[in-house]
């Protein structure tokens, strides 16, 4: 299995470097461009990050100081941005998470997915997880954390963690169409370049692994070993994972937990197949 990486790899890497490039497509009308202008400005803030001035949201953006000055005061009439008086940065407003809230609420695959993973999680005191990508990252759409200590149950729905470090993503790249799983391999090289040597064959052994096992195991952060799988639902491809914090060997974890993945992955495969049309 991989060497663990340090989480702070990834959180090193500011969010224009993470950007796929040419996000701005072309042919769009000035309206559409706009509003793709505006997600972006939006997508700048991060844990970690909770108040940005105009400076910092347009190195973020790769947008000019005038265009996001634009948007912010735009974004702050429309609600979805709040200033902060003592500094004039800006943080995200309720708004956003209210969007959040309808998203889960409204969500068929969590319908159906989430109770699932919450009895294996419990049944067997491990942590389960299941994301979607959103562009070169993967977004926790559940996450429940087995752990009798509440400070380290720290992944949270909503959290990002980089595809190509984590079981998650590189679990969903084995899963996704050749012509994505290109595109993706491509950026990351890009974004990557000088650790490209060891990530890249470690992502392809993984791509292997999930065609020939069906999962593939990371170990990204000290003495916690994940192991996922990709799972189509809904007409969209997501990863579900299982992970632990243990001093055991990986090799252990990893044949403890994939029987439990597999069969995790098929039974939410078979009740999502049986919702009525």
């Amino acid at each position: 299995m991989p060497s663990p990486k340090a989480p702070d790899q990834a959180a090193a890497m500011t969010s224009t470097d993470r950007r796929p490039p040419a996000s701005e497509k072309p042919g769009l009308s000035p309206s559409n461009r706009s509003l793709e202008r505006g997600i972006e400005i939006l997508r700048a803030f991060r844990p970690g990050s909770a108040l940005l001035g105009n400076m910092e949201l347009a190195e973020r953006t790769g947008l000019s100081r005038s265009t996001v000055s634009r948007l912010t005061q735009t974004l702050v009439g429309a609600g979805f941005l709040q200033i902060d008086p003592r500094t004039r940065t800006y943080r995200l407003a309720p708004t956003v998470l209210s969007l959040a809230h309808a998203m889960r609420a409204g969500s068929t695959v969590l319908a159906v997915a989430a109770p699932l993973m919450r009895a294996a999680a419990q049944a067997h005191r491990i942590n389960v997880g299941l994301a979607a990508p959103d562009r070169d990252e993967m977004v926790y759409l559940e996450s429940i954390r087995y752990n009798p200590r509440p400070s380290l149950r720290s992944v949270v729905s909503g959290q990002r963690v980089p595809m190509e470090l984590t079981s998650l993503g590189r679990a969903y790249l084995a899963g996704a169409a050749p012509e994505r799983r290109k595109a993706l391999l491509e950026h990351l090289r890009h974004v990557r370049k000088a650790q490209w040597p060891e990530l890249g064959p470690e992502i392809l052994a993984a791509i292997d692994a999930v065609a020939s096992q069906g999962f593939c195991a990371a170990g990204w952060q000290p003495e916690v070993v994940a192991v996922a799988t990709p799972i189509s639902l809904d007409g969209s491809d997501y990863a579900l994972n299982m992970s632990v914090s243990t001093a055991e060997s990986a090799a252990t974890v990893v044949a403890r937990l994939a029987p439990l993945l597999l069969q995790l992955k098929e039974t939410i495969t078979r009740d999502w197949r049986s919702i009525p049309d």
